[in-house]
């Protein structure tokens, strides 16, 4: 028996009108299912998508392409020969020098650890963080070469909206908050602890909203305030460097031959890896749950096709007087199984990605005013489509193995009743 007839039969049985019994129900409840199953992984890919999308929107706010630090200690000096080296390198776009460490930030009664950043004049070109500043801009940190604090603007500072919420200030006012840092050259801070710290009055100046992570940990100050604060002049904790696209490994490696063994030099995704490799996860997890549903959704359809078979026993007979082998009746059977599941799952598809469209478009499903978007982001990936589609084929060809191999071992029914 050829493939053609293989076909003409599997489609037959599909549209065929059957006896009065429970098949025609049990396989349309097992497209259903599978339909459900598959707009369900396709919406909740694309909204997984999306939020990762953000996530790593944010990331790209305060992790630059690649960020230089030293292997052993926090601190290490600003060597102007090799940033002149690293911008004469090839594909680096700009380059800014950081310091970075804990300070406690205290407004009245109010306190707060926080991540005090000391950045310089070029450290927005870098880092893509001005399109998060909600109140406020970044005058302050303009003309300010290597940490020099202009004289002609107070002490200010961009901070997180957490931050500036829980310390009760707001940039509009004239009020002050204070900075206290560890003084790192005082060896024994437990002698005289007040002379162990050191402290800084700074005014809000504006505030940036990104993802939870950032807006309540971090502050925005100029280098050469964030220096002195913390006893470290011509010092910093990291030289952050943005490059061109897709240029990230080549670059590493030559600023590697630059620095040697006693710097990191890392791109994005190696100062990430966990939260990197914590979404791959999520994904896949996702995924296997998903499937399990949609497995089980669908072990109706096993019933359903074993009916099946039992109705048309008599032609299987026939097929088989005709001289059909036992693998072309099992395609035959196999093959029904992948079209009711092929029905369901574009079925499916088709539902999922409208919707995923029309949230796109309208953005029925609002996030509410805390969150940074207006709506759930949905992005389709075509390789998602792909991998459901493929999954959907996966389970209709296993649910129809069982009914199929039955098929093969049918015999005549009225030989059998003779």
């Amino acid at each position: 028996m050829n493939n053609l007839l293989v076909w003409q039969l599997a489609s037959r049985y599909l549209r065929g009108k059957r006896s009065a019994n429970a098949v025609p129900i049990l396989s349309r409840i097992s497209m259903i299912a599978i339909a459900v199953s598959s707009a369900a992984m396709i919406i909740i890919f694309s909204v997984f998508n999306g939020l990762e999308s953000i996530a790593k929107q944010g990331y790209v706010a305060f992790y630059p392409d690649i960020k230089v630090t030293i292997a052993k200690g926090k601190f290490f000096p600003v060597d102007s020969e090799k940033i002149r080296k690293i911008e004469m390198t090839q594909h680096v776009d700009d380059i800014s020098a950081v310091i970075e460490d804990y300070a406690f930030a205290v407004h009245y009664n109010e306190q707060k650890p926080v991540i005090l950043k000391g950045i310089d004049d070029r450290y927005m070109s870098v880092n893509d963080v001005s399109p998060y500043i909600i109140q406020g801009d970044t005058f302050v940190m303009a003309s300010q070469p290597q940490g020099e604090t202009n004289p002609g603007n107070p002490n200010t500072a961009i901070l997180g909206s957490r931050i500036l919420n829980e310390l009760g200030t707001d940039i509009n006012s004239l009020s002050y908050f204070t900075l206290n840092a560890p003084d790192a050259s005082i060896t024994d801070p437990g002698a005289d602890p007040l002379s162990a710290l050191r402290s800084v009055k700074v005014r809000p100046a504006g505030v940036f909203r990104i993802q939870d992570d950032f807006d309540s940990k971090y502050i925005l100050a100029p280098f050469g305030l964030v220096q002195e604060l913390f006893n470290q002049p011509g010092k910093c904790t990291s030289i952050e460097i943005k490059v061109k696209a897709g240029k990230d490994k080549e670059v590493q490696e030559e600023l590697k031959k630059l620095f040697g063994d006693g710097y990191k030099v890392e791109t994005r995704y190696e100062q990430n890896k966990t939260m990197y490799m914590a979404m791959g996860a999520e994904k896949w997890v996702m995924y296997a749950i998903l499937m399990m549903v949609m497995l089980i959704a669908s072990f109706n359809m096993i019933g359903a096709l074993s009916m099946l078979v039992l109705e048309k026993q008599k032609d299987i007979a026939i097929l088989k007087a005709m001289g059909a082998l036992p693998g072309a009746i099992k395609r035959v059977f196999l093959l029904e199984g992948i079209l009711w599941a092929l029905m369901g799952g574009v079925t499916g598809l088709s539902i999922g990605i409208i919707v995923c469209l029309l949230q796109q478009k309208f953005e029925l499903i609002q996030m509410g005013e805390s969150f940074i978007v207006s709506a759930f982001p949905v992005e389709i990936h075509g390789a998602d489509i792909v991998l459901v589609f493929a999954t959907v084929m996966a389970v209709g060809l296993l649910i129809a193995w069982y009914p199929a191999i039955r098929a093969t071992k049918v015999v005549d029914p009225t030989l059998k009743s003779a």
